[in-house]
């Protein structure tokens, strides 16, 4: 897809991190954005600077676990500026501990947005980016856990997993079936976001209202040495224009995947691999 001005893009979770960086780089390839996030403030804010840069942005508060919601997202970004022609399913939360010890409501909410956000937006979105017939673009954000596992880490990386799955299910289609649409599934290592203080947007009915615990200071500090997502922005908005699948942000970080795969092919058991 090489042609991006002029059209529209979608981008969850683009209040913040990945998310803004995004729509900040599709602003400034002239490109109409819709905003959506469960975040109002920061919403509202991400969508005040772009439009102040001279961007055509509309804002749209969306819980993308719910799919009304997202069906409602979709119904606005079409009534505002037509088709849609790039799809960033990125909205993600992180979550984990001992799998003896998580709930329900762990896995409901980890799930909710990580995996169902990106089943709503496609179920949403995808239909009329196939009708429309003009060339169009799918970026699911996944995680490098997506291929490797971690302890502490269980509900994140099987939602991340089922991410990558889905996604290169719906790459094989879209080339089956001829499709206008192209895919690509983001899989970033340690990029400086917030995710590591989802647990604020943790709906109460879902175990919300609880105090960050040790891990999420560990991993502010982790994520604060991450990389820009600015620069993650340009590896999507590259492969995009490459129609590039798999989108890695840290190349050091795939031998943790070629290492799990040796361990599948030589029916040896698993390894913690702590590089990661």
């Amino acid at each position: 897809m090489n042609e991006l001005t002029g059209r529209t893009a979608v981008v969850t979770g683009a209040a913040s991190g990945i998310g803004r960086a995004l729509a900040d780089r599709f602003a400034s390839e002239g490109m109409r954005v819709v905003l959506a996030d469960i975040e109002a403030e920061p919403l509202e804010k991400a969508a005040a600077e772009l439009a102040e840069g001279g961007a055509e942005i509309r804002a749209v508060l969306t819980d993308v676990s719910d799919g009304d919601q997202v069906d409602r997202l979709a119904a606005d970004a079409a009534a505002t500026f037509g088709p849609v022609h790039v799809l960033c399913n990125n909205a993600g939360v992180g979550a984990g501990g001992l799998v003896s010890a998580l709930t329900t409501e762990d896995w409901a909410w980890v799930f909710g947005v990580n995996l169902w956000g990106v089943i709503h937006g496609l179920r949403a979105f995808l239909p009329g980016m196939l009708a429309h017939g003009e060339p169009a673009y799918v970026v699911n954000t996944a995680s490098l856990a997506g291929h490797v596992s971690a302890p502490f880490m269980a509900p994140y990386s099987a939602s991340k997993f089922a991410v990558v799955a889905l996604s290169e299910s719906l790459f094989h289609e879209m080339a089956m079936t001829n499709a206008n649409v192209g895919v690509s599934v983001l899989c970033p290592g340690w990029v400086d976001t917030n995710i590591h203080r989802s647990e604020r947007n943790r709906p109460a009915a879902l175990g919300g209202g609880g105090e960050p615990d040790a891990r999420s200071a560990m991993l502010s500090q982790i994520l604060r040495d991450g990389l820009d997502p600015a620069a993650v922005a340009d590896l999507v908005v590259s492969a995009i224009h490459d129609e590039r699948f798999y989108v890695f942000t840290h190349p050091e970080m795939q031998t943790a995947v070629e290492a799990r795969w040796t361990a599948i092919r030589d029916g040896s058991n698993p390894a913690l691999n702590l590089s990661i």
